[in-house]
Order: structure tokens, then sequence, then C-alpha cells
């Protein structure tokens, strides 16, 4: 694993670090330690693939060492919602420095998801204290984050910090949708938190969208067209729906945006 970092206009090349992907969670972090990288955060999303509910991006040091080993850790999707929750707070306890950036539904359709995610990960692993030494993002790469990183494709399923990461978003975003589900309970949110199921499609064609559906995604947008009295035209935007799994063009990433709340 290298990677390059541009600072003062010159491009550094960053040593190399070899790891065993079949190693332990953790080897990762350990190699970039050995490297001369002491704090190494991880960041992932929850809530991408979902047609309402917000983006949550979180980033996670872990001490190195045993203390940043946590038994159990994991991908937040192969966790059941019992274990994340205990996982939390052991991840909340033992961290160097982690952050949770909630992106809401209106800075998703104003700005696209690929762009408000990349903005929501910049803003997560900048508000680390301590500043991370080097960034490992989920998946894709994001310019930006103020320290050299690298995307590592599953890492939530390979690599301690994104794991942790992932755990924190997951839990954090399960509670919103939650406590959502008390303001719009014909949408069941408790029950899918947001993704489309039968039962949420079924009121999204009864009832049209509430405020927190993504008028960005083509179902939210057809069920908000077959509403009495909206015509196609009155419906928001003239962009197609992002799919939730798709990756936008890397060039959207050249407009970064301010979007979220730390907690």
């Amino acid at each position: 694993m290298g990677g390059t970092t541009a600072r003062a206009g010159l491009s550094l090349r960053l040593p190399r670090v070899l790891v065993r992907r079949d190693g332990p969670l953790g080897g990762y972090e350990s190699a970039l330690n050995r490297a001369g990288f002491g704090l190494v955060a991880g960041a992932d999303e929850a809530g991408r693939g979902a047609c309402a509910g917000p983006l949550v991006v979180a980033a996670c040091i872990l001490p190195p060492g045993r203390r940043g080993q946590i038994d159990g850790l994991d991908d937040s999707k192969l966790l059941t919602p019992a274990t994340r929750e205990r996982l939390f707070h052991k991840i909340v306890a033992r961290a160097v420095a982690y952050s949770v950036i909630v992106v809401p539904a209106a800075e998703i359709d104003a700005y696209g998801l690929h762009v408000a995610n990349l903005a929501g990960m910049r803003r997560a692993v900048g508000t680390l204290v301590p500043a991370a030494h080097y960034a490992l993002t989920d998946g894709f790469p994001v310019p930006g984050l103020g320290a050299p990183a690298t995307a590592v494709w599953k890492g939530d399923a390979t690599i301690a910090c994104i794991a942790a990461a992932s755990i924190l978003a997951k839990v954090t975003r399960d509670s919103i949708m939650t406590a959502m589900h008390d303001r719009w309970p014909d949408y069941e949110f408790a029950q899918h938190k947001g993704y489309i199921t039968p039962a949420h499609a079924a009121a999204l064609t009864a009832r049209g969208p509430c405020p927190e559906h993504r008028r960005r995604y083509v179902n939210v947008r057809r069920a908000l067209g077959r509403l009495p009295g909206v015509l196609d035209s009155d419906m928001l935007g003239s962009e197609p729906a992002e799919p939730g799994a798709a990756r936008a063009a890397e060039h959207m990433a050249e407009h970064p945006v301010s979007v979220g709340a730390s907690v």
C-alpha cells in the first residue's frame, strides 16, 4: 500500500507499506505505525443507499497495540443491532479521537449524494482532535482530507479503524431513524431505517414523501409525481436520481461543501 500527497506544490511519495490481506483487523494500522504514522484514522458512512433520512459519516482513531484491539469488531452490516450497540460504547471509550457528522436529506438534495458524502468525510476526519497522521477510507478516494490517505476496498471488513467508524455511523443513524419514526409513524422508519422495502414503497405510494425523503432519488420523485395536484414539472430538480451504490464522477469532489453537525 502506497500513495502520494501534495504539499506546497510538491508531490511527495509516501513510503510503501506491505500488509497481509489475510491478516487480522488492525494489520493496516500496525504497518502504518511502523512506517511512522502514529495516528491512523478510519472513515466510513451509513445511509448511502437509503432514500430517506440523513447520511451519517464517522471517523475514528483507535489506539495502537492491545488497547486498540476490540473483540468482535467487524463491518457494521454484518453485526446484530445489540452487538453494534455494545461495540459502539467500547469504541467511544477506547478511541483516541472520533467524530460523527450528520448530513441531512436536504443537503443531499442540494449538492448530490457523492459530493455531500465527500464533504462529510472531509469534515469527519478534519475535526478529529488530535489530528490524524494518515487516513483510510472505505471504498473510494477522498481528496482534501488534510493528511495522506488511501482508499481500501471493503475496508469496513478488513481494517479496524474503518470498522469502528462504520459502527459509529450505523448506530448513530439507526438512532436518528428510530426517533424519526415517532414523528412519521406511517413510514415505519424504525423498521427499515429509510431503505426501500415493500412496506416503505407502499407507504410512499399511498402518502407521498415526507420532508425526510431525498427528492433526488427516483422512487421518491415518482411518488411525489403521483400525488394529487402535483405535476411532473413541479417535482424538485431536473437531475436524474443517483443510485445508492453508484459513485459520482471524481471531478465532483472539487466542490467541497460544509454539511452536517459534529456530535
